[in-house]
């Protein structure tokens, strides 16, 4: 046996993994997208080539879908960011009981999707909410709010939701980031008279901007395909106001099992990530260093 094809050998295995798991199920999603493939009809089984995908571009729901989509996407993630920026400073400085500050930020990322969407959902109600309790005492409201009753009420409940959902997954990857920065940066620049703020445009910004590139692309894509908040506090509603590409995508399928229109709307799905996240990577110069 070649000594040069010995490392091949042994990453074999993990590469069998990859192509099983991952790389064939895409390859299948798409292969069906051109096909007529329902479930309870498998006799109707058959090549339809672009059939799907005009049914699909004709359907104004799904335009809908990937408008509230963009919105959902967009305004989470840059919430989350910014407050789980805000949220790393702070777990970067010296302060009393900041071992159990961070364990109190960290805890929402423990808790699973439908098991968030059911508290907030009691948190919001209308009538017996918490939310509305407090907001009553505190003088902010007179009257109790329907928090799910309007289409841009019940969006911004979900984004409260996930938002406070998905700040400690910035927070750790944030932190992580400010704690590589060398201090030296840091004295060089107070002994130059340089404020806060300066250093932080010209010193954390740069060294951090790889982490803050990858980790909003992350949190976009993971935003962007989450099911189960939405699921389990509007289910789409009021009026398909807040029915995303994916709730819509598991919606149509629970509906008929067709297995050939679904695959067309999740390979749609997929090129539409994958042709933002290489302009998002390519526009925000990933891996190349940050000016100082």
């Amino acid at each position: 046996m070649n000594i040069r094809t010995i490392p091949y050998l042994m990453v074999l295995p993990s590469i069998s993994v990859i192509v099983i798991f991952m790389f064939y199920p895409i390859f299948k999603t798409f292969y069906n997208s051109f096909h007529h493939y329902i479930l309870t009809r498998p006799k109707d089984y058959g090549f339809v080539g672009l059939d799907n995908y005009v049914k699909l571009f004709s359907d104004p729901l799904f335009y809908k879908s990937l408008n509230n989509t963009v919105i959902w996407t967009f305004f989470n993630v840059f919430f989350q960011c910014i407050l789980g920026l805000l949220v790393a400073l702070l777990m970067n400085t010296e302060f009393k009981g900041r071992k159990f500050y961070r364990m109190i930020v960290f805890s929402p990322w423990a808790f699973g999707g439908m098991l968030v969407a059911l508290i907030f959902s009691y948190m919001f109600t209308g009538q017996t909410g918490v939310i509305n309790d407090l907001l009553m005492k505190s003088g902010l409201i007179h009257e109790r709010i329907s928090w799910f009753s309007t289409g841009s009420l019940a969006r911004g409940t979900l984004i409260f939701t996930t938002t406070w959902r998905g700040i400690p997954f910035f927070a750790v990857s944030f932190l992580a980031a400010l704690q590589s920065i060398p201090g030296d940066y840091y004295e060089a620049a107070d002994v130059d008279g340089a404020n806060k703020i300066y250093q932080f445009r010209k010193i954390t910004l740069p060294l951090i901007k790889n982490t803050l590139i990858l980790t909003t692309l992350l949190r976009t894509i993971w935003t962007f395909n989450i099911v189960d908040i939405i699921a389990g506090m509007t289910d789409g509603g009021p009026n398909n106001s807040t029915m995303t590409l994916p709730h819509y995508l598991m919606t149509k399928f629970n509906e008929g099992l067709d297995i050939g229109y679904s695959s067309t709307m999740a390979a749609v799905m997929a090129l539409i990530l994958a042709v933002f996240a290489g302009v998002y990577v390519a526009a925000g110069g990933f891996g190349k260093e940050g000016d100082l």
